[in-house]
């Protein structure tokens, strides 16, 4: 199911009687733009697309594959666990397609021709013009690499339709009260686009992985350092521009938007692993006693934390039913 992006005269948020204050409040803090030399450094300027040779024992980190420490694999053939590592890069690879090209690209987009109802500044408005070009540049090469890693191991990528992330952002986007619905594309835009990942800051340091895919992710991590910037700012201004009926409807969603990103895909997992030759009893164990309320909460709590700090920053945390959502969900204490 794709995610469906609600018209600008339903983003409530958006609305064109918080233009003029929303505008105010950057003009007066003074934006200052982290794209001014974007034509020299930005790698859709500068970079080819990566290519896929022979280099490389592994295609992921196994560090960054929990499943792998699970005795079920730890004590496996070497060729399933390579094949799990195979697995684990076309999951990713294929997140960061859809993320692109259906949460950032369509955001980002709005904002660059004025569809918004955000009256931002022009720096501002240009700015996003650059970030779609470079989200566009990330999903192509992304897929470049795909298939090549496809070409070269033999491997068919095991994947579902749908990523779960898209089919929760769905769900969130239907349970939005009428008066607010299309703030959720914007809240994840930021969420996804302040959570730098540790894949983005590991995997080019991994001397075991090809080249390509090496300098692929380094590629995009550039890039995304300047995006964060961005969308952080973005927030700073947008949350106090808000009413606070607006921000007593949205508040609470915002922990469902962060573990959208940030928890694992089951299904997808499921599938590598399955693909890779274990039995479906097997899958089943491996993901129950890897994937632990308890560890997976953690692990997001951790991930999120440059982000959480910006929301209570924006003052988000400051609304009871908000830092109760954030409570139940085990973001914050």
């Amino acid at each position: 199911m794709a995610l469906q992006f609600a018209s600008t005269a339903n983003r409530t948020v958006l609305a064109r009687s918080h233009t003029r204050r929303l505008d105010q409040a950057i003009v007066d803090s003074g934006y200052r733009s982290r794209f001014r030399t974007w034509e020299r450094v930005a790698t859709v300027r500068n970079n080819p697309v990566r290519e896929l040779d022979d280099s490389g024992e592994l295609f992921f980190s196994p560090e960054l594959v929990p499943a792998l420490a699970h005795p079920i694999l730890a004590q496996a053939d070497p060729a399933v666990r390579e094949t799990v590592l195979v697995h684990r890069l076309y999951e990713y690879l294929r997140f960061t397609i859809d993320l692109e090209q259906s949460a950032v690209i369509p955001v980002t987009g709005h904002i660059s021709r004025g569809m918004s109802g955000l009256d931002l500044p022009e720096p501002m408005r240009l700015d996003a013009f650059k970030i779609v070009t470079d989200e566009a540049w990330h999903a192509q090469f992304t897929y470049e690499i795909l298939r090549s890693v496809r070409e070269r191991t033999g491997v068919a990528p095991a994947l579902p339709q749908t990523p779960t992330f898209t089919t929760e952002l769905a769900r969130i986007h239907e349970e939005l009260p009428g008066e607010i619905r299309g703030m959720d594309e914007l809240l994840f835009a930021i969420v996804s686009e302040t959570l730098i990942s540790s894949i983005l800051d590991e995997l080019p340091k991994d001397t075991r992985l090809p080249v390509g895919v090496r300098d692929m992710v380094a590629d995009h991590a550039v890039d995304e350092a300047k995006h964060h910037s961005y969308f952080s700012t973005l927030l700073r201004h947008l949350w106090p521009a808000m009413t606070p009926k607006e921000r007593e409807l949205a508040g609470p969603y915002i922990p469902r938007l962060i573990f959208a990103f940030l928890e694992p895909d089951y299904p997808s997992t499921a599938l590598g692993l399955r693909a890779s030759g274990l039995t479906g009893a097997q899958v089943e164990q491996v993901l129950s006693e890897v994937y632990t309320r308890d560890k997976v909460v953690g692990d997001v709590r951790r991930s999120a934390a440059p982000t959480l700090q910006y929301f209570v920053e924006a003052g988000a945390l400051d609304h009871g039913a908000t830092l109760e959502a954030f409570q139940e969900a085990g973001l914050v204490t």
